[in-house]
């Protein structure tokens, strides 16, 4: 992978072809927005197909390569058939940023449904183990590549009645060092990136003293953008961080340290 430094923003990702799973809203749009700003091709993955074609119109107005595809991270076989698409579609995959996840509902370990805990693990961990199986195949193909990994600031913290979804975002961490470790002579770079919480529509809709108590676990005294996250993400696809390889990075406004 080149080292130069150099290059724009506008064109660090010319002639690659990206996907990005969870791809139609919030910090996967972001994404989606910002490789395409770098001149990617970009696949938008999302089990919303509906909004997955919306996210494409807008960024196809913006006169970016992008096209939308039906994925559903918890079935290996739509993973497989979402990856193929990217590539018959611009003809290769360079990079993946695995970003589909869920809450899933807050009781505790002991209370936490087994159906509930199920659903998180197979969506927010099966689902990045997925999609890094389809996906590493094809990144070897094109001579190596990078894949980013959402996991969360709970990859490394806990929190109270989240179970499935703590644990869950720990196994991220641990399958992304293993995969960076496996393939890193073989030019493909994984990493991680651990965001805080995100302004993002879904919590713009909680109320007013749960979003207050969140915003006060943060430093930084606000909740962070997707756009922040997306920029974090981008910097680890670049050949900016050709030297960057298994880590685990925090987008958290604080949160972690203190």
């Amino acid at each position: 992978m080149s080292t130069d430094l150099t290059l724009s923003y506008a064109t660090e990702f010319t002639g690659k072809v990206a996907l990005v799973t969870g791809g139609a809203s919030g910090i996967g749009l972001a994404l989606s927005k910002r490789l395409a700003a770098g001149g990617a091709a970009v696949v938008v993955a999302d089990y919303d197909e509906e909004s997955a074609r919306k996210a494409v119109a807008e960024l196809t107005a913006t006169g970016a390569r992008a096209a939308a595809v039906r994925m559903d991270v918890t079935d290996p076989a739509s993973v497989d058939a979402g990856v193929r698409f990217a590539v018959d579609t611009f003809g290769a995959l360079h990079l993946a940023v695995n970003n589909a996840g869920i809450g899933g509902p807050a009781a505790p370990t002991g209370e936490y449904a087994v159906e509930d805990w199920n659903r998180v693990v197979a969506t927010n961990l099966s689902g990045v183990f997925h999609s890094m199986r389809y996906e590493i195949p094809e990144l070897l193909k094109t001579g190596g590549g990078a894949i980013v990994n959402i996991s969360s600031i709970l990859g490394t913290n806990g929190f109270a009645q989240s179970p499935a979804y703590v644990a869950a975002k720990h196994g991220v961490v641990g399958l992304t060092k293993t995969a960076a470790l496996e393939y890193a002579a073989q030019n493909i770079r994984v990493n991680a990136v651990g965001p805080g919480f995100i302004d993002t529509p879904l919590l713009r809709n909680t109320d007013g003293p749960a979003r207050d108590h969140l915003i006060s676990l943060h430093p930084a005294g606000r909740l962070g953008t997707s756009e922040e996250v997306a920029e974090l993400a981008a910097f680890l696809l670049s050949d900016r961080a050709s030297f960057v390889h298994g880590s685990y990075h925090l987008v958290d406004g604080g949160y972690s340290a203190s």
